[in-house]
């Protein structure tokens, strides 16, 4: 079942969708919207901004009006927090411009008060025909089903732990607010659902538990993953597991970093599920070894800042050395591998051209340029005469020269050996 934000569609078949978050001041409608669009620009197929009160909600209509003003469609969405009732009511306007509203059941009221509430935003989106997000989050649960949950394990002496309590009340909130959804007058084609924890573990089991719950739409994301390495990889980890099983439809990185890295690190992700086609550079590197006679790190760094800004679609290799560089990176669309002071251009492993090593960046460039303009094979078919008989011979000086095992890792093996003992 699709369910459609603006011109973008989610699930029903429809390509996983990338959303990033703003972290302007909502009230600020010139630098909110400013930054929707850099966040559109970086991938973020969709945009969130907070409104989290009436400065927020009366900005909205203008930050729409600036983004389409600059030809930027991406689907706007608010996110709405204990006020959405009163904000959406208040200010239909800003109800009009969203493209989505996203609500967490967890912190909308207590007791009655928050089913006429959520009951309140529901209504709001049946009469602006704008879908909602029902977004369940484990730090914000219904605390009245929490422990009535936790009550139940010990009277039933069931043996659940917390965590496992926790999760199962993640599922069973989504669901009922779901229902409520529907009973408000909501159709099924306009209800997402996502179930965020801070754990990688939790957030696979919960929506696995989910998907087999509904057929709603599920939207990913790790929430408050924390900063740099950890952030990306704890979310890579949780939602590259899901998204393989076929569960999830939309995704968020939700880093403590600017948000177009989210954006970014969004898109990097489902491109190498095979997910999205890839749209820009992907740039892969060795991880160096005995044989480098360059520094890898220091060449890979030069080529990504010369190709990131030119738009071009190709997967590009960076290798140490020619003994295994082209081998190994042969399905790359092109690349670049040194020996004895020269750089190697390779195209699908073929060698095409020999330089200095000082001019292999912009050889490589220039390679890239003609690949675009001229394909694959034409620039495999003009490779330079003797360039592929040149690498080979580089190849068999260096493997004699450095022998078979230029990282001397049997020596490392048997040094590892003698601590061992």
């Amino acid at each position: 079942m699709g369910v459609k934000v603006g011109r973008v569609q989610v699930g029903g078949g429809a390509p996983v969708v990338v959303q990033a978050m703003t972290m302007t001041d909502t009230a600020d409608a010139r630098a909110t919207a400013a930054q929707c669009i850099e966040l559109a620009e970086a991938g973020s197929e969709m945009v969130r901004v907070t409104v989290n009160n009436a400065e927020a909600a009366a900005a909205v209509p203008e930050i729409r009006q600036r983004m389409l003003d600059a030809g930027c469609t991406a689907p706007l969405i608010g996110d709405f927090h204990y006020n959405g009732h009163l904000l959406l009511t208040k200010f239909p306007a800003c109800a009009g411009a969203l493209d989505k509203y996203r609500i967490n059941p967890g912190n909308v009221g207590t007791g009655k008060r928050r089913d006429e509430q959520f009951a309140t935003i529901c209504q709001v989106a049946v009469h602006h025909g704008k879908p909602v997000r029902i977004g369940v989050n484990g730090g914000s649960l219904n605390q009245d089903l929490v422990l009535a949950k936790m009550q139940e394990n010990t009277d039933r002496n069931l043996g659940k732990d917390s965590e496992e309590i926790i999760n199962e009340c993640m599922v069973l909130s989504a669901v009922e607010s779901t229902a409520l959804a529907l009973e408000s007058g909501l159709r099924k084609d306009q209800i997402i659902i996502s179930c965020k924890t801070s754990r990688p573990r939790d957030l696979i089991a919960v929506y696995r538990a989910l998907a087999k719950e509904t057929d709603q739409p599920l939207h990913l994301g790790l929430t408050e993953a924390g900063m740099g390495m950890k952030g990306l990889v704890w979310s890579s980890a949780a939602m590259a597991v899901l998204l393989h099983e076929g569960i999830g439809d939309t995704i968020r990185y939700s880093l403590t970093a600017d948000p177009v890295e989210e954006a970014r690190a969004g898109r990097t992700l489902l491109e190498s599920l095979g997910l999205r086609e890839r749209r820009g550079l992907d740039l892969i590197a060795c991880p160096s070894c005995g044989r480098a006679e360059v520094d890898v790190i220091a060449v890979a760094n030069e080529v990504m800042t010369a190709l990131e800004s030119r738009n071009i679609p190709l997967q590009v290799a960076v290798m140490g050395c020619v003994v295994n560089g082209p081998g190994e990176a042969r399905e790359a669309d092109l690349g670049i591998a040194s020996g004895r002071g020269k750089g190697h251009l390779f195209v699908k492993g073929h060698v095409v051209r020999v330089v200095p090593e000082a001019e292999m960046v912009g050889a490589l460039i220039e390679t890239a340029e003609r690949v675009m303009a001229e394909g694959i094979d034409a620039v495999i078919a003009t490779a330079e005469a003797g360039a592929a008989e040149e690498a080979a011979a580089t190849r068999v000086e260096l493997l004699r020269t450095q022998g078979e095992d230029a990282n001397h890792s049997e020596e490392r093996i048997a040094r590892i050996r003698e601590i061992a003992d």
